[in-house]
């Protein structure tokens, strides 16, 4: 079953894709999304963005790992999720969200509850936070191998897996 993960560096993505029924792509284009605009919807649609909705529409279920901005969520996230908004593709899509920090708390929720209006279904109850919070890549692969960020990775993509199967 294949995630697109809407915002996401690729190096905490690997560890997940080690469960043989599970496969996931990274989306890395919210930098090239131009920004929403309605009126360039239907036959405007910038391909960019049909790329987005396209691998989102694709995909059993979407995993979602942003940092927190000023108390907020990054306006490219924010950008991406407007392209979806009158869509069908975030409409019942299982999805999760990861944190990277555990002062995260803001951007967070307001994600869930952007996420929620959206009608993408949450799996409220599957956490994943694994802190990496001001870290260089040498010290993420390092955290990310230690057995116990590898058992966290491997539970939150399980009951994902499994919340995925349920519906």
């Amino acid at each position: 079953m294949p995630f697109p993960a809407a915002c996401a560096p690729p190096r905490p993505i690997r560890p997940w894709s080690r469960r043989s029924d599970c496969h996931v792509s990274v989306y890395d284009g919210l930098g090239r999304l131009p920004i929403f605009n309605p009126d360039d919807e239907g036959e405007r649609t910038p391909s960019q963005a049909s790329a987005l909705i396209d691998a989102v529409t694709a995909a059993d279920g979407v995993i979602v790992s942003c940092p927190e901005y000023a108390h907020g969520v990054p306006g490219g996230l924010k950008n991406a999720l407007d392209w979806l908004v009158s869509r069908d593709a975030a409409v019942g899509k299982p999805a999760m969200l990861v944190r990277a920090s555990p002062r995260s708390l803001f951007a967070h929720a307001a994600l869930a509850e952007i996420m929620r209006t959206m009608s993408f279904a949450l799996v409220e109850d599957t956490a994943l936070e694994i802190a990496l919070l001001g870290k260089r890549p040498p010290e993420v692969d390092k955290i990310l191998s230690e057995p116990a960020s590898q058992l966290a990775m491997h539970n939150a993509i399980s009951a994902f897996a499994d919340f995925i199967r349920s519906r």
